[in-house]
């Protein structure tokens, strides 16, 4: 019996020892006492408690304290537990206290939870970056395109990285200066034979204001000249100017045809008027049944010459004397 209980309880010290080894992390505690970091083993439990996991603060705490940099571990849980990257900020602590730059634990908190990289950041302030901007499209006076491509050196500036713009601004206001200097030119040769001219105009317009760079330098890598926009319009603007005057054109010509056709309506007209003219005059005695034919035989001699003459083709003597003589004895009877 005795020894059924002895048993018992040295499965439950097991079990308890086991517990408390899985629960509480012994070896990060070791580590930190070894390291020089004063943590307990409560406050270890306690980070526990609150979802934390606890190398997440302890190893960057030791990573801080070994490179000299004064954070409390209060500081680091915060950050964590409002969703920031402690590794990635110590670093960056770590990174500027070498380069004697004077960042503190705040500021790059801040930054972190902004959302930019805090550590980037601070290797761009120690080392420039170089961006390079697409092939930039701007046409001078002389009408004629360049392509004009730029190299911005820009150095990440700590106080303006909270709210600052990012690198997306800083190329389009280089490429806005670019155009605005090409399109002041005169001639697309003089932006040819000097072309540090847009880095100095460019420079003057101090475009890294409100950005969180700082523009070092601008210098122009590539300039090709593209099309002649200059005779691209005019040559739009004539194809235009042809297309308006055909328009018209063809307005008069609808006119025409409308005023034709309004004419013609009239002689129709007219001619409907003719017979009944010609009854009225049979009425009042004032043409008589010869002066009726002789007016039917002036009107179909009219019209045989009318047919001759649309034909071509003349005929003989004989074939004119033969329709006189038949008209002539038409008449007669």
């Amino acid at each position: 019996m005795e020894i059924v209980q002895f048993i018992i309880i040295i499965g439950l010290l097991v079990v308890v020892f086991a517990l408390f080894f899985t629960f509480v992390p012994i070896g990060l505690w070791i580590s930190a006492l070894a390291s020089g970091v004063k943590v307990s083993i409560m406050t270890l439990v306690g980070m526990k408690l609150r979802r934390v996991m606890p190398s997440r603060i302890i190893l960057p705490l030791i990573k801080a304290v070994k490179a000299g940099i004064e954070v409390n571990g209060n500081e680091l849980e915060a950050h964590y537990l409002a969703g920031g990257n402690v590794d990635r900020v110590v670093d960056a602590l770590i990174a500027a206290h070498r380069a004697d730059m004077n960042l503190v634990f705040v500021r790059a908190a801040a930054i972190d939870l902004a959302g930019r990289d805090v550590l980037e950041a601070v290797k761009m302030s120690v080392n420039p970056k170089v961006i390079e901007t697409p092939n930039v499209s701007a046409v001078a006076k002389d009408g004629i395109e360049l392509l004009v491509k730029a190299r911005v050196t820009v150095r990440a500036n700590l106080d303006r990285l909270i709210g600052g713009a990012g690198e997306a601004t800083v190329l389009a206001r280089v490429g806005e200066g670019i155009v605005t200097t090409v399109g002041s030119s005169v001639s697309h040769k003089g932006v040819l034979e000097n072309p540090d001219a847009i880095s100095q105009t460019v420079l003057e317009k101090g475009l890294d204001a409100g950005t969180a760079f700082e523009i070092l330098s601008i210098d122009i890598a590539d300039i090709d000249v593209g099309r002649n926009i200059g005779a691209q319009l005019q040559t739009l603007q004539a194809e235009a100017d042809k297309k308006i005057a055909q328009a018209k054109a063809e307005e008069r010509r609808a006119m025409a045809v409308a005023l034709e056709q309004e004419m013609r309506a009239g002689v129709v007209e007219a001619e409907a008027d003719i017979p009944k003219a010609i009854a009225e005059a049979f009425r009042s005695g004032n043409i008589g049944v010869m002066d009726y034919y002789d007016m039917k035989n002036l009107m179909a001699d009219t019209q045989m010459r009318d047919s001759i003459s649309k034909s071509g083709k003349p005929q003989g003597t004989g074939d004119l004397m033969a329709k006189d003589n038949s008209q002539t004895d038409k008449e007669s009877k």
